[in-house]
């Protein structure tokens, strides 16, 4: 028999206290304003590069952290808890805007990008999503051309995380050669070339703290310094940074299901009804049993997921199953909490609400949980 130690670490003890502390002092005061306004903080995001939590992964000589990929969902996690739309603008930053540059990038893209990117000086995003492309990633029909010693990228991208607010922007797009080779490529798209444009800010149900927009690219002129990795290999890099992203959603989820958790424990001690508390009738404490069994099962799996990562295995199920299971219950233990809280978990005045929206866009981004399940099936499958 195998037995497995779960224990984390004196140092992961000491960053998930740390950095709940940060949550709780500095981001639960601005959760519900940045959801109400749809806004975000500049001041936030310094504070958040004091404690390094924009290069959470990357290595010291680039101003990172350079911590292991369990811390990295410990700092998610509690981020999440707080306010999950600061969360997504953290994992989509790091997981699958500056990993990718950090694995597939030159020595020289790395020297260019990853020290800002790190320090926070510069966001990330990555963006594939078209009109007529989601779940069917090979379906894009941003183009880039080569002309000599550069690209010519036409298109557009939706739902773009970190679209408002991104310096740096991971670009899929089909590619044509001067001699002839086709194929979908990534690109390195910087905010400041000449033909970037930047949509509106998107109205949506949950994450509105995120600034989330189109992207336009008109005759936008790409060096091909800014290719990523070898051209052909877009797509694969692609399904490679969505791999890694997808353990940060989870752990964004999992943080979401936490909160709905410890709120709904608090309230159901205190909240009296027939002259006692609501969590003594069988009704309520079997709801709590089952969202802490939720919590705990899609905790492993995060873990699991993360600890498959740092030994270089395959992490394609792992980190499907992680973020299929815990968006899942993220979900549902959210809306168990309103239920819970009953009227008043209904009301603005309440986070429990808020939660609820939330949870509901980790069933969709970063793969839909349908796609979850078909990498999954595909897996067990053998196909």
């Amino acid at each position: 028999m195998i037995i497995l130690n779960f224990e984390l670490t004196d140092q992961q003890k000491l960053i998930r206290r740390n950095v709940r502390k940060f949550a709780n002092d500095i981001l639960a005061p601005v959760a519900p304003i940045f959801d109400k306004e749809a806004t975000f903080s500049q001041k936030i995001f310094e504070k958040l590069a004091e404690i390094n939590a924009w290069g959470i992964q990357l290595p010291e000589e680039y101003g990172g952290a350079g911590l292991d990929s369990i811390s990295y969902t410990l700092i998610i996690e509690e981020i999440a808890r707080v306010c999950a739309s600061t969360a997504l603008t953290l994992t989509v930053h790091n997981s699958v805007g500056a990993y990718p540059i950090y694995k597939w990038g030159t020595e020289e893209q790395k020297a260019r990008f990853l020290t800002d990117l790190a320090r926070g000086r510069k966001i990330a995003g990555f963006s594939w999503t078209e009109p007529n492309a989601g779940s069917d990633a090979a379906a894009i029909e941003t183009t880039a051309v080569q002309e000599g010693d550069h690209f010519i990228l036409n298109g557009s991208k939706i739902f773009v995380t970190n679209g408002g607010i991104a310096s740096v922007m991971l670009i899929g797009a089909k590619f044509l050669t001067d001699d002839g080779q086709k194929g979908i490529g990534a690109f390195i798209v910087e905010r400041d070339m000449k033909g970037y444009e930047i949509g509106p800010p998107e109205d949506k149900l949950g994450m509105r703290g995120n600034i989330t927009t189109s992207l336009y690219f008109h005759d936008v002129e790409i060096p091909i310094e800014n290719v990523l990795g070898n051209l052909s290999d877009g797509f694969k890099i692609a399904m490679d940074a969505l791999n890694v992203g997808r353990i940060g959603i989870a752990a964004q989820a999992l943080g979401i299901a936490q909160a709905a958790f410890e709120h709904s424990i608090e309230y159901s001690k205190g909240r009296i009804q027939f002259g006692r508390p609501i969590s003594s009738f069988q009704g309520i404490s079997f709801k709590l049993a089952e969202m802490s069994a939720k919590i705990d099962a899609a905790r492993l799996l995060v873990y699991n997921a993360a600890f498959l990562k740092d030994q270089k295995r395959d992490i394609s199920k792992a980190s499907a199953t992680c973020k299929y299971f815990a968006s899942k219950i993220a979900r549902e233990i959210s809306q168990e909490a309103i239920q819970i809280h009953g009227g008043y978990g209904y009301m603005k005045d309440l986070p429990l609400e808020r939660y609820y929206r939330d949870s509901k866009v980790t069933e969709l981004y970063e793969g839909t949980n349908e796609i979850m399940k078909l990498i999954i099936s595909r897996k067990i499958l053998g196909k």
